[in-house]
Order: structure tokens, then C-alpha cells, then sequence
């Protein structure tokens, strides 16, 4: 089921609210507390499959237009005109943003390299209050990390920036949503830092606004992000069974 509230720029499909609006219109309702996603085609192909991911995104508190497939497929099927906007792209312009820098930010890292990465890219922008938190490898999106917890309520940050793989990032932060009691405002953007870092695929801005970063993924690791393609195109199946309603 898709819905559409145009005056407000709402896109609910099967319950995720995509928010079509302008960066500063996102920070500041994601400031108010809760976690952004920006699901992939491969993701959102899988919610069926795939109950407790599918819960963890339908619990957030803003949905981004990041798959470019997703939002072709919208416009193919004359649902709805989005405005891509991806997890790159939000992070590049987070980094540009003053008032964010003076905030204290946790990032949670997959590996010790992509931890230093990741630092030396916060203190290259500015920011002043870096924590750092590397996770053991989850073996499921069923996720429970009691020491991530503890590290969260010692420091205390605003933002939390989760730099996993995909399909555990989400039921992290709903995780994290869930035991945290004091207002804080996460960001599951991918690999979207990896990519400004250079860790993986080296994408920019003009390679995102032309809607070929997989096609650059593909490129640099085939093994994985062929078969996440793949898996994208069962997202043609969702439109031709949905009912929209405006």
C-alpha cells in the first residue's frame, strides 16, 4: 500500500514514511530525537522476507529518498515525483553545517581502520567531540550490545552516526531507541561516510546525482553488491500489487 500526502511532501510506502524535503527541514525534525534511515532497493525488496528489519524502518523517524531505483520506479509508475536524496549526500551536507559541529558525536564503526578513518574525517570538518565505538561483528539484525549502551549513557553524544552494513544498522538504532532515555538523533546512512573516505567505491557528487553509485559498487567489489542488485529489481513486484491512495 503507497500513500501520498503532497501537501506535506509525505511518501507512506507499506508504512515508511519517506520525507521529500529540503536538508534543513530533515535536521531539524531528526533534532527533535529519534533515527533517519535511507533504505537501499535491496532492503526495501526484502521487508517481506524479513520482519524484524522491516519493523526496525518502520519505526523510524524519517525515511530519505536514497535508492535511485526506488524513486525510478515511483516515477515509472506515475506514483509519485521524488526528489533523490541520498545518504551521501545528507552526510556531505551534515558535514557543512555549523551548528551540528558543536554537538558531541559517537560513531559507530565496523572496524578499527575505518574507526581512524572516520576520525581524522570529523576533525578535517571541524567537530570537537568525537567519540569513537567499534562493534563486535552482530550475527543478526536481532541485536543486543549492553556495553554500546553503557558507552552511550557515559558520553552522552547528540548525534550518533552508524557507519554498519546495511540490514543491521537500522534494528541498531531502534535498538539504541529503545534503551536510551535522553534525546538523541541517529543516522543510518550506510556506507555513505565510506565513500567520502574513499574506503569504498570512490563516488561523488556527480556520480550520485546521475544514479550510478551501484553501478560503481558493482565495479569495486562484485562479489557482494552484484547479487544486492540483483535483489533490487524484486522492488518492481511491490509496484505492480500496490494500491495507491492519495
Amino acid at each position: 500500500m503507497i500513500k501520498i500526502n503532497k501537501q506535506l511532501k509525505i511518501l507512506n510506502f507499506y508504512g515508511i514514511k519517506f520525507y521529500d524535503w529540503e536538508f534543513s527541514q530533515i535536521l531539524k525534525k531528526i533534532n527533535l530525537g529519534g533515527y533517519l534511515v535511507a533504505p537501499a532497493a535491496s532492503a526495501l525488496a526484502e521487508i517481506k522476507n524479513d520482519k524484524n528489519y522491516y519493523n526496525s524502518i518502520l519505526k523510524s523517524n524519517c525515511a530519505i529518498f536514497d535508492s535511485g531505483f526506488f524513486c525510478i520506479l515511483l516515477r515509472i509508475f506515475r506514483i509519485y515525483n521524488p526528489t533523490k536524496f541520498s545518504g551521501y549526500l545528507f552526510l556531505r551536507k551534515f558535514l557543512n553545517t555549523q551548528s551540528v559541529k558543536k554537538k558531541k558525536i559517537l560513531l559507530i564503526n565496523a572496524s578499527k581502520l575505518q574507526a581512524k578513518m572516520n576520525k581524522e574525517l570529523m576533525y578535517i570538518n571541524k567537530f570537537k567531540r568525537v567519540f569513537l565505538y567499534n562493534v563486535r561483528h552482530y550475527k543478526s539484525n536481532k541485536i543486543k550490545d549492553a556495553k554500546l549502551i553503557k558507552f552511550i549513557n557515559k558520553y552522552k553524544p547528540f548525534y550518533i552516526l552508524i557507519n554498519i552494513g546495511g540490514g543491521k544498522q537500522e534494528p541498531l538504532a531502534f535498538y539504541i531507541k529503545k534503551k536510551i532515555k535522553f534525546k538523541l538523533a541517529i543516522l543510518c546512512l550506510g556506507a555513505a561516510i565510506d565513500f567520502i573516505t574513499k574506503l569504498q567505491a570512490p563516488i561523488d557528487e556527480f556520480v550520485d546525482k546521475i544514479y550510478l553509485g551501484w553501478f560503481l559498487r558493482i565495479i569495486n567489489n562484485p562479489k557482494i553488491f552484484f547479487l544486492r542488485v540483483f535483489k533490487s529489481l524484486n522492488l518492481f513486484f511491490f509496484f505492480t500489487k500496490s494500491q495507491k491512495i492519495i
